[in-house]
């Protein structure tokens, strides 16, 4: 009987201590997508363009993302580059769109903080989709216009692992010294 009474004890402390700790968790639920007037009005940029480059990208609190680079083909509204970084969810459970690399997209954005630092984000509830699927769209949006300024951003979109890669190496240099200080 002790021991049915200790297994019992250790289960339920056991079972108290797991679900105090919650973990974060998302998940993304559209109703349905706004017409295409209205999602113009709300969004900071509206363009289409071709992915040049994706990728996954983790914050300070953990939370992971992907990032976009954009070769802008044809602006409708925010956009005067022809090149461009949207900010996205890494899969469709935190509301992410699923692009690929080498394919055509007509996007709508809008600045957001929801990934992190304050960024153009699109998500799966916008009505951005494949250019070839986005006909209706582009009907209603009209001509759009090519990008003005010239710009290069790749080296940008790389940017955060040059910086990762040289604030660990100072911190492993700072670590060594301190160490090498304490044991003198």
């Amino acid at each position: 009987m002790k021991k049915v009474v200790t297994l019992l004890a250790f289960t339920f402390i056991g079972v108290f201590i797991i679900g105090s700790f919650p973990t974060v968790t998302s998940a993304c639920s559209c109703i349905e997508l706004p017409s295409v007037e209205e999602e113009f009005e709300r969004s900071k940029a509206v363009f289409s363009g071709k992915v040049v480059d994706i990728k996954v990208r983790k914050n300070l609190k953990g939370y992971t993302s992907k990032s976009v680079l954009f070769e802008v083909t044809k602006t409708w509204k925010g956009v005067e580059q022809t090149q461009i970084i949207i900010t996205t969810g890494l899969d469709d459970g935190d509301c992410g769109y699923d692009f690929i690399k080498g394919n055509e997209y007509l996007v709508y954005a809008k600045e957001s903080s929801m990934y992190g630092a304050k960024s153009l984000v699109t998500i799966l509830c916008d009505r951005t989709d494949v250019l070839s699927s986005s006909q209706k769209d582009l009907e209603i949006l009209g001509q759009g216009q090519p990008p003005i300024e010239e710009v290069n951003l790749s080296g940008k979109h790389n940017q955060i692992y040059i910086w990762a890669t040289l604030g660990g190496a100072i911190c492993i240099v700072v670590f060594f010294i301190l160490v090498r200080r304490k044991l003198s």
